[in-house]
């Protein structure tokens, strides 16, 4: 008999949380967010969500691991050859690019991401958010070929963000028109 909480049940309502929890922290960030909120939002009782994560920065984390995997598996099934081959620098980085901008579409995880940036206060979520920005720079090195190459896409992905956030393809304003190069 498997362990308590270790069943294919808990397993589904885990995944069942954590994607829940994208939607829900993306919108109030771990401060705003109480684990009564997660749990409504899933339809089960905030006992047994603390049966399956011990406290909502355990869950905070498990939702920052879970979407740094989405990333992955985005920018490696998007990439149009592994380590650029074929491709300049470049383009390799605007395929690159085009590949986080379709994730952040919605900007639901992208917003989770900025809040998890806001959140390495706590020591777990701090470890997590390290542990996805390692992926994701061992990632862009695979994807993109060298250091400088993953400087170059942590820069541009930083101002796609702040583009993406608000919303700035929609205003047509000289300072908006810099920053989205239109």
């Amino acid at each position: 008999m498997p362990a308590a909480g270790t069943s294919t049940k808990s397993d589904e309502r885990r995944r069942a949380i954590v994607a829940a929890s994208i939607g829900c922290f993306a919108k109030k960030g771990f401060y705003g967010t109480t684990t009564h909120e997660i749990a409504d939002w899933v339809g089960i009782s905030q006992p047994y969500l603390y049966r399956l994560y011990p406290n909502k920065e355990a869950l905070f984390a498990a939702t920052v691991d879970h979407v740094s995997v989405v990333m992955t598996e985005t920018l490696v099934g998007h990439s149009p050859a592994s380590g650029g081959a074929g491709l300049t620098s470049e383009a390799a980085l605007d395929a690159a690019r085009g590949a986080y901008a379709a994730l952040v579409a919605d900007r639901t995880i992208l917003r989770f991401l900025m809040h998890a940036n806001c959140a390495v206060g706590e020591p777990l979520v701090a470890e997590a958010v390290r542990r996805c920005y390692a992926k994701q720079v061992d990632t862009v090195r695979q994807l993109l070929g060298d250091d400088d190459a993953v400087r170059r896409w942590f820069g541009a992905g930083m101002l796609d963000n702040v583009v993406a956030v608000l919303g700035l393809d929609d205003i047509d304003e000289p300072w908006a028109h810099t920053l989205t190069a239109r």
